[in-house]
């Protein structure tokens, strides 16, 4: 038996873009677990993509969480069979508009800033409500929040705090369903990744390479090792946690100081 002990168990999984999106490979592990998956994603479009990606379409749904005739629909779906429950779901899903390139945060547009926390943040809140009545008692939600909610990274913008309010989401989801469940929420707060979706953040990849040094093993963050993370708290063997955002940075939060890093940008020869 998998140490994870998900064998059987039935998972959602929200948010697969493509291959390289953290939720894909949160998605393929746990179906190399056992598990079963259940796909949702924003339209039609992206349906079809992942049914060719996956080889089948019956257990993929669309939700469009800026339409709530979409997440009636949604929990029309998943509740219609009380039979079947889901253990755990796995929220991958923001957005944020960029097409005005970096602004400073104090410029930041109203209706952006809405729009993004709508579908980056409140989504969580949305997808919890409608899914309570088809999680099991002891079921594990988790979202993919980022390590750096407290820095000020401009290139990333009005992002930053609405991923703060993702993670706060989390500790009240917990407290709130631990009225009558013992359902869990956390976050996977990682750091830069290469994916699809990071590709349309303005500058990311100076970031991302300056990211990189920072970590105490001087190579990034992979994808896979998040999806690991992310897989262990949607697992039973992860029941102790609840309400908590883990960073996964590969030391780079605690690596300001680094000797290479500092030499080369006050250019002091070793």
């Amino acid at each position: 038996m998998s140490f994870l002990g998900i064998e059987n168990k039935t998972f959602l999984v929200v948010g697969v873009a493509n291959r390289k999106s953290v939720a894909w490979s949160v998605a393929k592990l746990l179906e190399s677990e056992g598990a079963n998956v259940l796909y949702c994603v924003r339209n039609e479009k992206r349906r079809k993509e992942l049914a060719k990606l996956i080889g089948q379409n019956e257990n993929i749904y669309t939700c469009d969480f800026e339409k709530v005739e979409d997440l009636d629909n949604l929990q029309q779906i998943l509740t219609s069979d009380p039979l079947k429950q889901l253990d755990g779901i796995l929220h991958s899903i923001a957005f944020a508009n960029y097409a005005k390139g970096v602004q400073p945060f104090h410029e930041t547009n109203r209706a952006d800033f809405l729009q993004a926390t709508q579908i980056s943040s409140f989504s969580l809140v949305e997808l919890a409500r409608i899914c309570k009545p088809a999680l099991s008692h002891n079921a594990s939600v988790v979202t993919i929040g980022i390590s750096s909610t407290q820095v000020t990274a401009e290139n990333y913008g009005y992002m930053a705090p609405i991923k703060a309010s993702l993670e706060a989401s989390v500790r009240y989801l917990a407290k709130s369903f631990s009225k009558d469940s013992e359902v869990r929420f956390n976050s996977v707060n990682a750091g830069p990744l290469k994916t699809s979706a990071s590709a349309g953040i303005p500058g990311y990849l100076v970031n991302y390479l300056f990211a990189e040094k920072l970590t105490f093993r001087k190579k990034a963050l992979q994808t896979q090792e998040v999806a690991n993370l992310a897989a262990f708290l949607l697992s039973p063997s992860s029941s102790g946690i609840n309400g908590q955002g883990i960073v996964i940075d590969a030391g780079m939060g605690m690596n300001y100081f680094d000797q290479e890093i500092v030499q080369k940008s006050m250019r002091i020869d070793s």
